[in-house]
């Protein structure tokens, strides 16, 4: 039997932590340009109450995206134990390139895979390297990609990396600014002949441009008179919210379905890191589809102390439950969970798979 696993699982999370008291002056504008006039206290506790955000993770000064990668992928690779020229391709999941610190440019030439690669020392000129632009759901989407290259023969052995570094991207004057973090995770996927049947059990991935394409975009700061020449990650928080309690669920249960796995079979479900109360949500419309009550216990959350680092938050919060570092939370030989993301495009996907 012909099975997809993924063999390695390495993340990096940056050292440099940033508290919710460290935006107390801060000076926050509304996206019409007005000055918001609670005190910063109170937009820092109610930002909290609706994200779960206590604190995030920032990169150093002297990193780049791909540093965080190559870190990430480096562990990955350790852990599938795997040498690193047997690599076929290497899929770089992002958003914005390498941004300097202090600054707004984004660098992607040559591309962050090559960079990785390079890095990684890896001589195999047949190890083909490309970036991957789908939003938050960039990981997921490349370890789904990653699949379908091994299933049609064109590869054996796959990296699929998903780093970011928001905090070079976000506006100052923004109160989304707090949501979002710096972050890398990776994962050797390959292909795996055995008796068994585990690994990648079924995908899914949706696409809705008709009215929501633009509800992440890049745009200027809300204080109109700084950088005006600049531009910043910008998003419509409330038609998100909504968007992805509709559509989100639903596409869990596509994913399912095809997968023919009892939604009383899962153990976990890993959760893009975006919001707790829309994580929470998302994950009780999803068993309320099966007209099943959430299980305790059965999606863990990271996103109170490392934030939103998109593509990163998925192979990151998988890679602390392997490694036992989210209490009341681990997997097993034989488990079956699912992975889920949602995010700029819009664009939603998952997978099932059995551990």
């Amino acid at each position: 039997m012909t099975n997809v696993i993924l063999s390695g699982i390495g993340s990096y999370i940056p050292t440099q932590t940033v508290q919710n008291k460290d935006f107390l002056q801060t000076s926050f504008y509304e996206v019409n340009g007005e000055k918001i006039t609670l005190d910063n206290e109170t937009i820092i506790r109610k930002f909290n109450a609706i994200t779960g955000i206590d604190e995030r993770r920032y990169a150093e000064p002297n990193q780049v995206s791909s540093d965080l990668a190559l870190i990430a992928a480096q562990r990955a690779i350790a852990d599938a134990g795997c040498d690193k020229e047997s690599i076929d391709a290497i899929i770089y999941a992002h958003n914005f390139g390498d941004v300097a610190f202090e600054k707004v440019q984004s660098d992607v030439l040559p591309s962050l895979a090559s960079r990785v690669k390079h890095a990684l020392g890896i001589k195999n000129i047949n190890c083909n390297a490309y970036d991957l632009l789908a939003g938050c759901p960039g990981w997921i989407q490349g370890v789904i990609v990653a699949r379908q290259a091994l299933l049609s023969g064109d590869a054996k052995r796959v990296l699929v990396i998903g780093a970011e570094t928001l905090s070079r991207v976000v506006d100052p004057h923004d109160r989304d600014q707090m949501i979002y973090a710096d972050g890398a995770g990776a994962a050797i996927v390959e292909i795996e002949e055995s008796e068994t049947k585990r690994g990648i059990l079924s995908v899914a991935s949706q696409t809705f441009t008709e009215q929501e394409a633009f509800y992440l975009y890049y745009g200027c700061s809300n204080q109109k008179d700084f950088l005006p020449e600049n531009n910043y990650i910008k998003m419509d928080g409330r038609k998100i919210y909504e968007f992805a309690l509709t559509n989100v669920p639903k596409a869990m249960q596509v994913c399912l379905d095809k997968a023919h796995v009892s939604i009383d079979e899962l153990a976990k479900v890993f959760l893009h890191q975006a919001n707790e109360k829309m994580d929470e949500a998302i994950i009780n419309r999803f068993y309320k589809l099966y007209d099943k009550a959430t299980p305790e216990n059965i999606m863990p959350m990271s996103i109170q102390l490392l934030g939103n680092s998109s593509v990163a938050t998925v192979p990151t919060l998988y890679d602390m439950v392997l490694q036992g570092k989210l209490s009341d939370h681990q997997v097993n030989a034989g488990d079956k969970v699912l992975f889920a993301s949602v995010g700029a495009g819009m664009n939603i996907n998952a997978f099932s798979y059995q551990v």
